[in-house]
């Protein structure tokens, strides 16, 4: 009996994953889709590159507010639920944001998509740790950030094709049906762990049996760790290039320095996300089996984004076609796929009984970092003023010196990165 219910749990825990990684899809899509509607949306609303920069960023302010109570929640009140309450909260934001009347309203939604949604990865991980051993977790997690790069994926090509077709409003308010399908999923067939149901655990030891650390010791313990901190300052200014540049700005670039249509620029920005598809397991590869470690990952991937803001900041207009897709590839490969390698040094700094509390206070250093770029770039380009309806092309090569500053002191942030995988093993 005992063999027959653990085959069980081992067969319904895909049916967990698939439906939390299409969540996680969804989680990306709102993440970056603003880069592909961005011009649409400040003609529509009337708005300045300041006040653009601030509705992209309205998600990132409560997504890395909540990732401690995500982490809280999760353990109080269950990932099941906790993930199926904020699903509804990201539905009503989407709608609000794809009716939205004022620039005002649209931020209101857009800051209750960012809510809804900050209530996933973390929940998940701690799913993930119930239902799959420890030496299967970290290949769940990297194929789940690879769905990521799906999410990105689908905020490109296939996005600017939806809003062509039925305008960006209208392609809010369907992104908003499908976020209410996938709570009412989540309700319906995510378990927190097998026993409930009534089976074995295919985790062998759970997270829920080991000895529990409380909340404040665990954040004492995360923010008192001086191998802490050069990881949080490298996912502020990593994510902070990614997010600005993938997450809103690339778009606009594309479209006001090189003068390409929305469709255009969406195939090229679609390279961030095949980036972040192949880098997530390429990545993840070299770092247990080509070079042994996470360090020397995390300090190659920082050298390569910072090479390619320089390309960005000094020669702005002058990358050929080609050289565009490759930057976007590497963006999306070094820039984001590497951040796999990131949380797993981070969750092996300390002990099991933390993760989900280290995980969510290193997770709130990208989106501060979202938080914080995406305005200032938009700051910067209206300070340069504008070409009829665009930003000048000294705008962005100033708005871009801040990603290259930013991409340098990632790289100086690196080298101080303590090495984890021998630790782990």
């Amino acid at each position: 009996m005992t063999e027959e219910a653990l085959l069980k749990a081992k067969r319904y825990r895909w049916l967990i994953f698939s439906i939390l990684a299409c969540g996680y899809i969804l989680v990306y899509f709102h993440r970056l889709c603003p880069a592909v509607l961005a011009v649409d949306m400040m003609r529509d609303l009337r708005t300045t590159g300041a006040i653009t920069g601030l509705l992209g960023a309205a998600y990132f302010y409560p997504y890395a507010v909540m990732q401690l109570p995500a982490g809280l929640l999760s353990d109080s009140w269950g990932p099941r639920k906790t993930i199926t309450l904020f699903f509804l909260v990201a539905f009503g934001g989407s709608l609000l944001l794809g009716l939205a009347s004022s620039v005002f309203w649209a931020i209101v939604g857009r800051t209750l998509v960012g809510l809804g949604v900050a209530m996933l990865f973390v929940p998940t991980l701690k799913i993930l740790a119930e239902w799959f051993h420890a030496r299967e977790f970290a290949v769940m997690t990297g194929i789940l950030m690879a769905l990521g790069g799906v999410g990105s994926l689908t905020a490109a090509t296939p996005l600017a094709a939806l809003s062509g077709w039925i305008g960006w409003r209208m392609s809010f308010v369907a992104v908003g049906m499908f976020t209410l399908a996938l709570a009412l999923l989540v309700y319906l067939f995510v378990r927190n762990r097998p026993s409930e149901l009534g089976w074995p655990s295919p985790a062998g030891q759970p997270l829920s049996a080991a000895t529990p650390i409380g909340l404040l010791e665990g954040v004492r313990r995360v923010l008192l760790h001086k191998n802490f901190w050069p990881l949080a300052a490298w996912f502020f200014f990593d994510c902070g290039i990614f997010f600005s540049f993938g997450g809103l700005w690339g778009g606009p670039f594309l479209a006001h320095v090189y003068g390409l249509s929305k469709t255009e620029a969406a195939q090229i920005l679609s390279m961030l996300a095949i980036g972040m598809i192949i880098g997530s397991p390429t990545l993840s590869w070299a770092s247990n089996s080509l070079l042994r470690g996470r360090r020397p990952v995390i300090i190659l991937s920082s050298f390569v984004t910072l090479v390619i803001t320089a390309f960005l900041a000094f020669q702005t207009d002058a990358i050929p076609r080609m050289g565009l897709y490759l930057l976007c590839l590497g963006l999306g490969i070094f820039s984001s796929a590497v951040v796999v390698i990131a949380f797993t040094a981070n969750k092996e700094l300390f002990p099991v009984q933390m993760a989900g509390t280290a995980t969510g206070i290193v997770n709130l250093f990208p989106f501060a970092g979202g938080a914080v770029f995406q305005p200032l770039l938009g700051y910067v380009l209206e300070h340069y003023g504008r070409v009829g309806t665009s930003f000048t092309l000294v705008g962005y090569r100033m708005a871009f010196l801040l990603l290259f500053v930013s991409g340098l002191i990632a790289f100086l942030s690196s080298l101080f990165v303590k090495e984890t995988l021998k630790a782990a093993e």
